[in-house]
């Protein structure tokens, strides 16, 4: 299977692609598509970095794992296709968007919009077997993001990281704080969100006013 990412990402990362861990990866990736049913679609796999490109990278997003369920998962992080109905983290994420800067709620839950604005999506795991959540956990994937993480951290000065939920936080130590922004609340998970850990985080409107302080374009969520 062919690494179907954008060039900006490729150059940045061909070192990760040639080590052992990321060719035993495919390798696993590649036997599990063709025995089962998986999703994201094998070309929308990489869609984080093909529709934000590195040198427009603003905002970094962590999720954990793809959506499992039929015509959901289109490689970006809690973002669902078109007509599809929004999962209950997606719900939350719009309704504190909906607070936070009196936006409507929108129609679609597909987040392609923001991604092409510089907001990373980036899941931890960035494949899965059809409904079997985490089946494609700790193959190399966890390797690779983290991989990632770091070197928009290196290579890159005053970007907006943001980290929800326990699982997120944990990327904190693979980012420079002094060159970076980084705000963390709890997950947007009805779990979480609904014992008070993520409404009222205002994560969107504080990272506009921070993107806007440094000169750059706002995000239009």
């Amino acid at each position: 299977m062919n690494v179907n990412i954008h060039e900006s990402w490729e150059n940045v990362l061909v070192d990760e692609f040639n080590k052992p861990y990321f060719k035993d990866l495919f390798a696993f990736v590649e036997q599990e598509y063709a025995d089962y049913k998986c999703f994201p679609p094998k070309n929308q796999i990489f869609s984080a970095f093909n529709h934000c490109h590195f040198d427009d990278v603003k905002i970094v997003i962590i999720g954990q794992d793809p959506y499992h369920g039929i015509d959901q998962a289109n490689g970006l992080c809690f973002s669902v296709n078109d007509g599809i109905s929004h999962p209950p983290s997606l719900i939350n994420v719009f309704k504190e968007i909906n607070s936070d800067l009196d936006l409507q709620y929108p129609e679609s839950g597909n987040l392609e919009r923001w991604a092409k604005q510089g907001v990373l999506l980036l899941n931890a795991t960035f494949t899965v077997r059809a409904h079997q959540a985490g089946s494609h956990q700790k193959k190399g994937w966890e390797t690779f993001t983290n991989a990632v993480i770091k070197t928009i951290s290196d290579e890159k000065r005053g970007v907006v990281f943001l980290l929800w939920g326990g699982f997120a936080k944990q990327k904190v130590k693979l980012v420079d704080e002094i060159k970076h922004q980084i705000f963390t609340s709890g997950h947007p998970s009805p779990l979480s969100a609904n014992r008070g850990y993520w409404f009222g985080n205002r994560h969107f409107s504080k990272t506009n006013l921070y993107l806007t302080e440094k000169g750059y374009d706002p995000i239009k969520w």
